[in-house]
Order: structure tokens, then C-alpha cells, then sequence
């Protein structure tokens, strides 16, 4: 539907061999960027090449969102975005599944993905590894729409308040996850829990995954994102009633919509338009809580609390910390 108004291996191979790009030894300003990226008008995102030779111009747009849940499930979500976006731009568009965070900024690095949504944590790094310039996330008129952390356990389990998990089985994301690992370093030790020490983290591999291995009784609790959580429920994957959340963080921004900063500025331009002027469809309503059209953000500003969890948990958004994982 139109609306007429206006993996850490691989990825780390492709870093060490700089994906056959040329490091930008005249850049002013890097800040957090890799070596072959330059941010001169400090905004905290890759600036466009200003060698039109380095600019990329595909005559096939590659698009993939998150890897959150099961990828196949929105490859068919998206599917009415991806052909208007083929019709809008006037260029051949594929939906590609991803199967990891890694192998999606990899992707992009590489010149291979030209459009992503990618999930809250990742973002980061897909900004500071891959050159992607969040624009977008999921919204409506009034607001973009963002999530929380929660935590989760059986309803009929004896927990009540994080304190009470010290040496309890709790599931955490991955090592990237912003609401399935890096906001439960930073924010769980101010409410009596600190991962690491008073547990030790067991990475199920996904949002999905923590919460069904509750159900499942293999974990005891399970860091996740409230929306994952709220979808599965809608879906009628899990009942609601069989859990107690007993943590809720402030609110994050959701999955980012991001454009490879190498994309030839007409086509970046037609891209950013054609976003902004699509109403999602009654499916995409349903799945994204509500949300009907892309709603404008920019990393410097929506991404700070994502920013500040990361470092305070000891884990920014650079090179180093993602060959750590």
C-alpha cells in the first residue's frame, strides 16, 4: 500500500583486509569511524565520498531487515515494500535474508547490501564498521516508535525482582544485543544485579530464543526487547499469561533503517524520498504494533542513550570491541 502524500568472524576478516577500500588519510574528523570512512561535518555517521569514483551505484538495490527473529518471516512482511520500492526508484530490488547481525554489516561493508534495517544494538556498529546512515525507524504521526528491555520469567516461578536471579540461569541475546546484552551490563548492576558476577550470561542466539527457553523451563529468566516479546504474543507463538515481566528499562529506539553512505547521492536522495512516502501496509501495521510509514531519525540524536549504554557497559560501538566477540 502507497501513501501519496508527500558472523564476527567473517565480518572480521573483511575489516582486517579494509572490504577493498581505500583508507581516507585527508579526513579532518573520524571520531568513531573506521579508517576507510570520514565524518567531516561531525554528525557521527560516514560522510558521502566526495570522490564520485567511490560512489555506488547499483542497478540492483539489496535490502534486508534484522535478523531478530526468523528471517523468512519478513521477507514476506516486506514484500509489498520491496516491489513499490522497485517501482519508485526504478531499480531492480531484492529482499535479502541475513542470518546474523555479523553478516549483515559485513554485507554492507562490502558493498554487497545497500539498504538495511538493522536491529537497536548493531546499529552501532553497523555505523561504525560499515558506513550505514540510519534516517529511519518505525512510526506513526506522532512519534517514532521504540521498546524496552524487559525481563521475563515463568509466571509461576518464585521471582519477583532482579535481585532475586543471583545464581539463576538467565538468557541473554548476543554479545551485540542492546536489550539482550549490553543494556542489562549497564543498567542491572543499579538494581541489585550484576551479570558477570551474579550470574553468568547464557546467549541463547535471539530474542525468540530466550523467551521460548523460559517457557521451556531451560532458562529461569531472559533480558529481551518488549516488542519481540509483544509480537510473539499477537502471533500467538507464546500467551502472555504465562509470564511476569519484572523489569522495565526507559525506552530504546527500534531496529534502524540505514543507507550504505557510499550510495551516488541522486540515488540516495530517490531512496530517502520513496521511504518516507510509503504507508505500511494492514499486514506490516499489525506486525510493527501499530506503526504505518518510516519516521525520520538521526543516529547523533536517537541513537545517545544506545550510545551511552554501550559504554557504560564497557562495550562501545568500535572495531575493537566487536573483534573481542
Amino acid at each position: 500500500m502507497y501513501r501519496r502524500a508527500a558472523l564476527g568472524a567473517c565480518l572480521a576478516g573483511a575489516l582486517a583486509l579494509g572490504a577493498g577500500a581505500a583508507v581516507a588519510d585527508d579526513c579532518p574528523n573520524r571520531g568513531d569511524l573506521d579508517d576507510i570512512f570520514c565524518d567531516a561535518d561531525g554528525d557521527l555517521v560516514a560522510d558521502t565520498p566526495t570522490d564520485p569514483a567511490q560512489w555506488r551505484n547499483p542497478s540492483t538495490l539489496v535490502f534486508a531487515y534484522t535478523p531478530v527473529e526468523d528471517p523468512a518471516v519478513y521477507a514476506n512482511i516486506f514484500e509489498d515494500f520491496v516491489g513499490y520500492l522497485r517501482e519508485c526508484t526504478g531499480r531492480n530490488v531484492v529482499y535479502f535474508n541475513v542470518q546474523s547481525n555479523a553478516a549483515q554489516i559485513e554485507a554492507m561493508r562490502s558493498g554487497r547490501l545497500h539498504i538495511g534495517g538493522f536491529s537497536t544494538g548493531p546499529t552501532g556498529f553497523a555505523v561504525n564498521l560499515a558506513g550505514a546512515v540510519p534516517f529511519a525507524v518505525k512510526g506513526d504521526a506522532e512519534d517514532w516508535q521504540g521498546y524496552n528491555l524487559i525481563v521475563v520469567v515463568r509466571q509461576d516461578s518464585s521471582f519477583e525482582s532482579l535481585p532475586d536471579l543471583k545464581g539463576a540461569r538467565v538468557a541473554h541475546v548476543s554479545p551485540s544485543s542492546n536489550s539482550g546484552n549490553l543494556a542489562p551490563l549497564a543498567l542491572f548492576p543499579d538494581a541489585g544485579l550484576t551479570p558477570g558476577e551474579d550470574y553468568e550470561p547464557r546467549f541463547s542466539g535471539g530474542h525468540d530464543n530466550s523467551i521460548m527457553g523460559v517457557v521451556s523451563g531451560d532458562y529461569d529468566a531472559a533480558a529481551v526487547a518488549s516488542d519481540v516479546f509483544e509480537r510473539m504474543a499477537r502471533r500467538g507463538q507464546i500467551d502472555e499469561a504465562d509470564f511476569r515481566v519484572i523489569y522495565r528499562s526507559e525506552r530504546f529506539p527500534t531496529s534502524s533503517f540505514a543507507y550504505d553512505s557510499r550510495l551516488a547521492p541522486e540515488l540516495r536522495d530517490r531512496v530517502l524520498a520513496c521511504f518516507f512516502d510509503y504507508t505500511y501496509t494492514e499486514e506490516m501495521q499489525r506486525e510493527f504494533a501499530g506503526a504505518d510509514r518510516f519516521y525520520p531519525v538521526t543516529y547523533k540524536e536517537h541513537w545517545e542513550v544506545v550510545r551511552r549504554v554501550a559504554d557504560a557497559s564497557g562495550a562501545p560501538f568500535n572495531r575493537t570491541t566487536w573483534e573481542a566477540r
